[in-house]
């Protein structure tokens, strides 16, 4: 019996290891962009330093409307999010004549804020979509989340004292002290690493897992989305122009009809058309489940088309995953401990990385695949911080008036990262991972100086802390690393030699 279950933990380590390596890049870009996406409003108003007005969610909404009806020709819809405690702009997704386009719109003005950037928006893309068109990245996630679970299952079920190796780390050990940290990193946030890897998945099975919908709906996704949302009025355009109903109105009645809960979304189809639909949905800070009320009105006369809240069972029951995934609802203390969760988990893929070719190195000269597989371990480890310190430094430098400043600072970040992949492949690692390592620790000394330490915000202020926190950290393990200790030299060999 015993023999059987030591081949089991052997079977399951082997799964362990490669389920962590084969996507284990991926895993990590995601893992670091979705741990900086719990603070996705914060960081967008640390990169819009000079936008610092706050208005009334429903004067911001009808400031935005305003400015988008002066500024935007055959709009088929404007998608806002409205501000709240955490970000002071207005997120506005919009068409006009044809392209499809993001901005930040100052709450009082309505119109886009002085710096123009993604903001936060940038990292929350980055962790799902992963810069690839759609559907590849999502599918992609969708991949390297279901490997993610699979690791962290056999990494559970392998490890026969992993609580109690929880307790151990030892310094100076080559492979035992990675193995210490990588049981560590997991282990203290296991419950977390499970539940946000189970919800991640869940969220994009409609797209990974997609027979269901195509049993049920075929080829009409658009029946679907009315299924899983009855009570949006739909109108198809008309043709025919008439100006839009003051919206701050129609938010207040939406705001009383959600018994005082915050509009947080604000969905506007056909703007200046006769047929014009105006959404208003509750926002989610309130609840764990996502988007449960919404309530549409006539958009030329601000009467209320049609009501609704969500009661199914099976829709809640997804609503709740999918919100403890988002963390929306999440108080200030809880947000901490998602990113320090996420961090945790950053790091264990980082740390399981090299220990694969640590492990390997420590039991004879590395293979030609493995040496590749470590030099690219330094490009990636190293080169995806730097890009996000990258786009951090961009947007402090860019000239506010750069033409498609959003665009060029995304291009700034991957090709960033791009060049330190390629430095970690061309250097030997005994250079490369002083130097990328040192270029990350610059840039996050660097980056919280270009503006006001705190902007007037705590979580701003703990933000750039952390950056100079990490700035002093990483200094410090370069030095380390560019000024080895000497070996100590054994007493019976210094004998010999006096």
């Amino acid at each position: 019996m015993s023999a059987i279950r030591d081949g089991a933990r052997q079977v399951m380590a082997w799964l362990h290891g490669w389920t962590g390596l084969l996507l284990g890049w991926v895993l990590f870009v995601m893992c670091l962009a979705g741990t900086l996406s719990v603070f996705k409003p914060e960081i967008g108003c640390w990169m819009r330093p000079e936008t610092v007005a706050t208005a009334d969610p429903a004067d911001a909404i009808a400031a935005a409307g305003r400015w988008l009806a002066q500024n935007t020709r055959e709009s088929t819809g404007w998608y806002l999010t409205a501000p709240d405690g955490r970000m002071n702009t207005v997120e506005a997704a919009y068409s006009d004549g044809g392209t499809f386009l993001y901005r930040a719109l100052d709450p009082v003005t309505g119109a886009p804020a002085a710096r123009e950037t993604f903001g936060g928006e940038f990292f929350y893309r980055l962790h799902f979509e992963l810069e690839l068109p759609f559907p590849w990245g999502r599918l992609l996630a969708s991949l390297a989340a279901a490997f993610m679970l699979v690791a962290l299952v056999t990494g559970i079920i392998a490890h026969r004292r992993i609580f109690k190796d929880f307790f151990t780390f030892r310094t100076g050990k080559g492979q035992r002290s990675w193995l210490d940290g990588h049981n560590a990193l997991g282990v203290l946030a296991m419950p977390f690493h499970l539940m946000i890897t189970f919800t991640g998945l869940v969220t994009l099975a409609s797209l990974s897992m997609p027979w269901g919908i195509a049993a049920a709906y075929g080829d009409d996704v658009l029946a679907m989305y009315h299924d899983l949302t009855p009570g949006i009025a739909e109108r198809a355009a008309t043709g025919t122009k008439v100006p839009l109903a003051p919206l701050a109105p129609m938010l207040r009645e939406a705001q009383r009809r959600f018994g005082g809960a915050p509009v947080g979304r604000v969905y506007v189809i056909n703007p200046g058309d006769s047929a014009a639909v105006v959404t208003a949905f509750r926002a989610d800070s309130g609840q764990i489940g996502f988007t449960p009320a919404e309530i549409s009105f006539d958009g030329t006369t601000g009467k209320v088309l049609a009501g609704w809240a969500e009661n199914r069972p099976g829709v809640q029951t997804y609503n709740v995953v999918y919100g403890l995934h988002m963390g929306r609802f999440a108080p200030s203390l809880t947000r901490w401990l998602y990113f320090l969760g996420g961090a945790m988990l950053t790091l264990a893929i980082a740390t399981g990385l090299v220990l694969w070719v640590v492990k390997r190195r420590e039991r004879a000269p590395l293979s030609l695949g493995n040496r590749i597989l470590e030099r690219v371990n330094v490009g990636v480890l190293a080169g995806v911080p730097l890009g996000c310190v990258a786009f951090l430094l961009a947007n402090r430098l860019l000239p506010l008036g750069t033409l498609d400043r959003l665009a060029v600072e995304v291009s700034i970040a991957l090709w960033t990262a791009a060049a330190a992949l390629a430095t970690g492949v061309a250097l030997p690692p005994k250079l490369a991972w002083p130097l990328l390592l040192g270029l990350v620790a610059s840039g996050c000394a660097l980056a919280p100086w270009f503006a006001p330490l705190g902007q007037g915000d705590k979580v701003i202020l703990v933000g750039n802390l952390l950056l100079l926190g990490i700035a002093a950290g990483l200094a410090a393990l370069v030095w380390r690393q560019t000024h080895p200790k000497a070996a100590p030299v054994r007493r019976r060999a210094a004998r010999a030699t006096a």
